[in-house]
């Protein structure tokens, strides 16, 4: 038994340093601007991008560093999503793909590939050309920048894409010889990057500050730990809807057998809605930011309280009169969408049927999809609202206290990064148990 754990515990160990290698490369990238950017002037000058918000996020701040990173994976991400939807009855060849086991998982795989190259390549192109309209002194110095700009946008846009077709081997690799999803793997570390720098900004600003306010710094690092605590067990709370089998006796020797349920967990549409709603807002808002001065000083004041949550003035963070309800609303909006198109009562209760199962106390049939339908809509309007609770929670805090802007206690970032935990957590913990069978004569 014991040479037995002394495997696992190798298996883990291994699959650990192979994650922190692959991990340490992809951090790595960070540093590595792309070409003909030049970083002396960016740092000397200290000019930072506009906030890119979640996909600067993801990305560990490699979008606003410009590295040959800039994207990482959030293009396959975006794919990801965009055809999972797809195959939901919309286009008829990727549901068929769908049901036909590993071989159509593999081309669905491959197709969600070069979907994410081609995003990637006019996400960009559009980045680089809207950063030259406003930076090119900082980023782009040299008198090639007048002789081939329309060559140079295409390299620069060519590199960037690499680097997501790098980032995404690197997350095939963790998936294959690491710990974990290799993309939520990918995302988690993104987002754990920045985690040191709100730290460091939180001890500048009410620590060592001239009028230290400590009593803030520990409000918040409880706050972000009651926010933790709080996450860990919204994402694991589910709702069980008992079923029972007609074709299995009711005897004592078999009841064991009959206490089936289906569970549906309280957030089933994970951060999905929450991605959705903070691009679509994002959109307008970085446009604006990128384009700087060109853009009219009245339309930018409409916009950001159209599409941002927040808006400063003299310093003051307030918020938006339109944005932020907006925000709530969107979340709202794609968690049910998505749950229903994720769950499908109606099809639940067809796969019950063909199983001769039922739920105790409804009719199969119309019955059965109206029952699941309605409990899926609880559940749904629950899960929204912690959902919006998290993601308005950084929002909501830095307008109240006045947070530094490379702060956030809660969000979408603090999700993922507890819902990795958990699963890596779970993966580890069933590696460490797995029994090893072998012949009887050994």
């Amino acid at each position: 038994m014991a040479s037995k754990l002394s495997a696992n515990a190798k298996k883990i160990i291994k699959m650990l340093l192979f994650t922190a290698l692959f991990m340490f490369i992809f951090r790595m990238g960070y540093w590595v601007t792309l070409p003909f950017v030049n970083y002396k002037i960016l740092v000397d000058t200290n000019i930072t991008l506009a906030d890119f918000g979640f996909l600067n996020a993801i990305g560990g701040g490699s979008l606003s560093h410009f590295s040959v990173l800039c994207l990482g994976i959030s293009p396959y991400i975006t794919s990801s999503i965009v055809v999972q939807l797809l195959e939901m009855d919309i286009v008829p060849t990727l549901k068929e793909w769908s049901e036909e086991g590993e071989t159509g998982k593999q081309k669905l795989n491959q197709l969600i590939k070069y979907i994410a190259l081609g995003l990637a390549f006019v996400q960009a192109l559009t980045l680089t050309i809207g950063i030259s309209a406003s930076y090119s002194d900082v980023y782009f110095s040299g008198s090639y920048i007048d002789v081939a700009k329309p060559v140079l946008y295409i390299y620069l846009a060519l590199v960037a894409t690499a680097g997501t077709a790098f980032t995404m081997w690197l997350a095939s690799l963790i998936s294959k010889y690491g710990v974990g999803n290799g993309t939520s793997m990918i995302i988690c570390a993104g987002i754990l990057a920045s985690f040191p720098g709100m730290i460091k900004d939180l001890v500048t600003n009410y620590v060592t500050a001239e009028q230290p306010k400590v009593w803030l710094f520990i409000l918040a690092l409880v706050l972000l730990l009651l926010i933790i605590v709080f996450i860990v067990f919204m994402e694991a709370a589910t709702r069980k809807i008992p079923i029972q089998y007609a074709n299995r006796p009711a005897t004592s020797s078999f009841r064991g057998k009959n206490d089936s349920n289906i569970p549906i967990k309280l957030n089933s549409a994970s951060v999905i809605p929450v991605i959705f709603a903070s691009t679509l807002m994002s959109l307008p808002t970085t446009i604006v930011s990128v384009l700087g001065d060109k853009v009219p000083e009245n339309t930018r004041y409409w916009l950001t309280q159209i599409f941002s949550t927040t808006y400063t003035s003299n310093g003051d963070v307030t918020l938006t009169f339109i944005g932020f309800p907006l925000y709530i609303i969107l979340i709202f909006l794609f968690s049910f969408f998505y749950s229903f198109l994720q769950m499908n009562p109606e099809k639940m209760s067809d796969n019950l049927q063909k199983q001769n199962a039922y739920v105790p106390g409804v009719r199969p049939g119309e019955e059965t999809t109206a029952y699941i339908s309605r409990v899926l809509f609880k559940i749904t309007v629950v899960g929204a609202t912690y959902l919006a609770i998290i993601a308005i929670l950084p929002v909501l805090l830095t307008a109240i206290f006045n947070l530094p802007a490379s702060v956030s206690i809660g969000g979408t970032s603090l999700i993922i990064v507890v819902g990795v935990a958990v699963e890596t957590a779970k993966q580890l913990k069933t590696t460490q148990q797995e029994k090893q069978y072998r012949g009887f004569m050994e």
